[in-house]
């Protein structure tokens, strides 16, 4: 069985994968994200971070979606390694 533990979008590695518990965000913000896919439940993939560190890009379904790391540590989620 995988170890479990909760960290946020912003913690994720390279080539890990998490599932989305909740956003903790205000209600306009959370909502936009999850018309984009970032709804709990879904498994989401760091794919890679810019050469700075922010934004990083997140695959979630088919698509790359950019977050920064100050909206990124908002979204709470189980990571499983």
């Amino acid at each position: 069985m995988p170890a479990v533990s909760q960290s946020s979008l912003a913690d994720l590695k390279p080539g890990v994968q998490g599932l989305i518990e909740r956003l903790d965000l205000p209600e306009p913000d959370a909502r936009r994200l999850m018309e984009l896919g970032f709804l709990p439940g879904s498994h989401v993939q760091l794919s890679r971070r810019s050469p700075f560190g922010d934004p990083s890009v997140f695959r979630i379904d088919d698509a790359e979606i950019a977050l920064r790391r100050e909206t990124a540590v908002h979204i709470l989620l189980r990571s499983e390694s």
